[in-house]
């Protein structure tokens, strides 16, 4: 962020992370990613939150920066996960004399992280709570399992700013300029995806509030246009589909599988199917084909069988989407085999385990490389998705 001024009373001390390879440790990152903090100026300094330990030397002198030489009082902990969390001991020990501002579970979650005393250093606040800081006020909300137990977000009355802990944030670093949605989907999907229901609770919390601006852990501040960014949290947080399109998983051994799909992609555009995207799950980005399958309204797996079972990126994707509860879609198989094929049975039992996902026939079963027979079937497939 290029301005550190969030407004006049609130300084972004955030840090980008250019040098992560992967968040998480499982989520390719090729922009980065920011590690968000902000710090409130009023009669009584509030910090909000801390960052990775993978920036908290640069991150204590924006702290010190914005300061300004004043000491501050309070230190509000939202999350947790140390990412978020990862440097409060050592501002704690830079500031012996701030007080930590939590709910009860992030001060029984916070021994287990750090290690120094915390005693008469605390400030327990709970659902609806309010602590002044003198013209500023900020009311405290519990948000748990978004998408931690312990999660809570803060709303500040006067400049009416919604600090949203994860909720709203997206891939990549501040430094770095792209679009907004894309990379807040597939975070979203990915990291909080499951908890859908739980996201919706809050989103109810937030509808009562008069929000002029969201302030996420990770990600753009948010300042314009918040109907559209809250719109997409409630398509997202209910499982439903932002957009008519097919997505083509495909999982291909020696390329027989892939080549049959990248036909049926040409079926598909020449019947006038206009979003269609395919996805080689072992090249591709995995967290981009789950998020894409839930943009889409309509998704074909295509995988041979191996050892069996499903070729491993298909078991893969087909557990993630599982997981982070894909549901209301329209689904296709091919399969693929050489002498015994069973993926299709397999595909089939994992997307009869989710909910609300209508099968389309015909189930395509390719033996080794795409026949006649299956480019009919191929367009009797394309015709029955399309209807």
């Amino acid at each position: 962020m290029s301005d550190v001024k969030v407004t006049d009373s609130v300084l972004y001390v955030g840090c980008d992370d250019l040098d992560i390879d992967l968040f998480e440790s499982q989520y390719h990152v090729p922009n980065g990613v920011s590690y968000n903090s902000y710090v409130i100026l009023d009669e009584k300094i509030a910090i909000m939150d801390t960052v990775d330990p993978r920036r908290t030397e640069e991150w204590l002198e924006k702290v010190e920066k914005a300061l300004g030489g004043r000491l501050p009082d309070y230190l509000v902990v939202q999350h947790m996960e140390p990412d978020h969390a990862g440097s409060i001991q050592k501002i704690c020990t830079k500031y012996p004399q701030m007080q930590i501002v939590s709910n009860a579970k992030v001060f029984g979650m916070m021994p287990q992280f750090f290690d120094f005393d915390l005693t008469g250093r605390t400030i327990t606040v709970k659902e609806g709570d309010t602590l002044s800081l003198g013209s500023h006020t900020l009311t405290f909300f519990m948000a748990p399992m978004v998408h931690w137990p312990e999660v809570m977000v803060t709303y500040e009355a006067s400049e009416k700013i919604l600090f949203s802990a994860d909720g709203f944030g997206k891939f990549g670093a501040l430094s770095v300029e792209e679009d907004w949605t894309d990379e807040a989907r597939r975070y979203f999907i990915n990291i909080v995806g499951k908890y859908g229901a739980q996201v919706q609770n809050l989103l109810k919390k937030a509808a009562t509030l008069d929000i002029a601006m969201i302030c996420p852990l990770h990600g753009p501040v948010l300042k314009e246009d918040l109907g559209y960014y809250i719109g997409k949290y409630l398509t997202w947080s209910s499982y439903e589909p932002e957009e008519d399109g097919i997505v083509i998983a495909c999982a291909s051994i020696h390329g027989n599988t892939k080549r049959a799909m990248l036909k049926f992609v040409e079926i598909l555009k020449e019947k006038g199917a206009e979003n269609v995207k395919f996805f080689d799950l072992s090249r591709d980005d995995m967290a981009e084909a789950i998020a894409e399958a839930y943009q889409y309204s309509k998704l074909v797996v295509a995988c041979p069988t191996y050892d069996g079972v499903l070729f491993p990126c298909m078991e893969d994707f087909l557990y993630h989407l599982k997981i982070k509860n894909f549901q209301n879609r329209k689904a296709a198989i091919v399969e693929n085999g050489s002498w015994a094929p069973m993926s299709g049975k397999l595909m089939k039992a994992y997307l009869e385990g989710m909910k609300n996902i209508t099968l389309v026939e015909p189930t395509v079963t390719i033996k080794s490389t795409m026949s006649e027979k299956n480019l009919e079937e191929l367009n009797a497939l394309a015709d029955a998705l399309l209807a």
